[in-house]
């Protein structure tokens, strides 16, 4: 055999340094959009089946199970839903705007694919907030809506979101959109801690928390194990919804990509 003759690879092996797993070991190997892609479909069948069992259960134990409040009577029972998708509207901003950010500072198309999937249902889950809010807010506090400085916060947040997603439809370069969508997200995160904390550095008509890391609850045990089963319910739907979008995201993204081209649902 002639030892200097070149020695070629096989086709296959071409790939790009992000998919090789030598390249990309441990959780990095999922920074690709195709290995993501994958992961995302599997989690999102699981999280899926978790909404549906976490939701029946807490809504059976909130609505059936929970003695009635001394106070409001039946109209507490809002805050099975209201709660859950008040805390979501928060932390789902929270990391979509970590994931803008590490996308316009590493330049890295995942995190900014992941960012753009969160949005829409954080917008969601804040709209629900306020609506169920002044649905629970009509019989305790008499009217639909105040200028409570909670649900004014909360509704500015929701125009945080719907900035968010216009500034990125705005412009047909998807890159400059996420850069444009990380610096108001960067921008709009002061807005979070002002939601949490503004019970506590303004005297508000909106009650304080009854769940505490310091203290002990002040809610029955029924109560507190329904709110904790329809948290759990809600997070996994906005977890399977946020990675069934950034599925069709990639999809989008990567338009015309080999990986893509390789999978049955994109040949057929």
């Amino acid at each position: 055999m002639d030892l200097t003759a070149p020695q070629t690879k096989p086709a296959s092996l071409h790939r790009d340094r992000t998919d090789h797993p030598a390249h990309a070991r441990g959780w990095r190997a999922y920074a690709a959009p195709s290995r993501a892609y994958a992961l995302a479909g599997k989690l999102a069948r699981l999280f899926q089946l978790s909404a549906l069992l976490f939701g029946v259960l807490g809504l059976y134990v909130g609505l059936v199970l929970a003695p009635t409040d001394h106070q409001q009577g039946e109209a507490y029972r809002i805050i099975f839903i209201h709660v859950p998708a008040a805390w979501l509207s928060m932390v789902i901003y929270v990391v979509m705007a970590g994931w803008a950010i590490i996308g316009w500072v590493l330049n890295t198309r995942l995190s900014s694919m992941m960012a753009r999937a969160l949005a829409p249902t954080g917008a969601l889950y804040t709209a629900l907030a306020l609506w169920t809010g002044a649905l629970w807010g009509r019989p305790t506090w008499g009217a639909w809506w105040v200028w409570d400085a909670r649900l004014t916060s909360e509704l500015i947040l929701l125009f945080l979101y719907i900035g968010f997603m216009a500034l990125q439809a705005a412009t047909d370069d998807p890159r400059r959109g996420d850069k444009a969508g990380a610096m108001l997200a960067l921008v709009g995160v002061i807005n979070v801690p002002i939601i949490y904390f503004s019970v506590t550095w303004w005297n508000t008509l909106h009650q304080g928390a009854s769940i505490s890391f310091k203290a002990a609850p002040t809610m029955a045990t029924p109560m507190l194990l329904g709110l904790l089963l329809c948290t759990l319910g809600l997070w996994s739907h906005a977890a399977a919804t946020a990675l069934t979008r950034l599925r069709r995201i990639v999809l989008e993204r990567e338009a015309g990509a080999q990986w893509l081209q390789q999978l049955p649902e994109v040949r057929t």
